[in-house]
């Protein structure tokens, strides 16, 4: 067992199952952060960027808390990007209906936003770092039938989700092929977490199971 800790920054099962997947050890502690409120401030609309921001948004203020000190914290979030405009979660099934209907048949990128504190005591092994990255991916998506849209908007699965789509639930079978990294997709890049764990000076085995 690591003696380091990783704090996931974010509620997401689908990010919570990848690093687990990828056995890397890690407990979850949720950011409050108003993500309206953060990029209304900055007046972003580049999604990119927007993915950046608020993963640093969700980091900075889970490493504030008593609770990360000594902790690495990663903070991530995922934007899609179609027909260049930036879509979050649609949470309402006519938004949702909207997208899918568009992107049937198109292509989007999904950016996901990672950012990374280290809150351990710099006069020990703390780096101090708080850097981020973000990983992109191109999804292709199948020309869908009306049918299929309307049965999963009724499964409630498209409309907390980034882009109204997932790639690794129901949602997959709608996905002909992603060129990129597809744990993006997912919502959290392992190889882009590695290498701001290296940033870090902390090599990623070492947060193996």
């Amino acid at each position: 067992m690591t003696d380091l800790t990783l704090i996931l920054a974010s509620a997401s099962p689908a990010r919570t199952k990848l690093l687990d997947n990828a056995g890397i050890a890690h407990r979850v502690l949720m950011s409050d952060v108003d993500e309206d409120a953060v990029t209304a401030r900055y007046g972003l609309t580049d999604p990119h960027d927007t993915a950046l921001l608020l993963a640093r948004a969700k980091a900075e203020a889970v490493a504030s808390l008593p609770e990360a000190d000594g902790a690495l914290v990663l903070g991530c979030d995922s934007v899609f990007e179609f027909d260049g405009e930036a879509h979050g979660k649609p949470w309402e099934p006519e938004i949702a209906r909207e997208r899918i209907r568009r992107m049937s048949g198109n292509v989007g990128v999904l950016h996901t936003g990672h950012w990374l504190v280290d809150c351990r005591d710099t006069d020990e092994d703390g780096s101090g770092a708080t850097l981020g990255a973000v990983s992109s991916a191109e999804v292709h998506f199948a020309k869908l039938l009306d049918d299929e849209i309307e049965a999963y908007i009724a499964t409630g699965e498209p409309l907390a989700v980034a882009g109204s789509f997932t790639i690794d639930s129901l949602g997959g079978a709608f996905i002909e092929k992603v060129v990129g990294d597809p744990h993006a997709v997912v919502g959290l890049s392992v190889s882009t977490l590695r290498h701001l764990l290296a940033s870090a000076g902390v090599g990623v085995t070492s947060l193996w199971k």
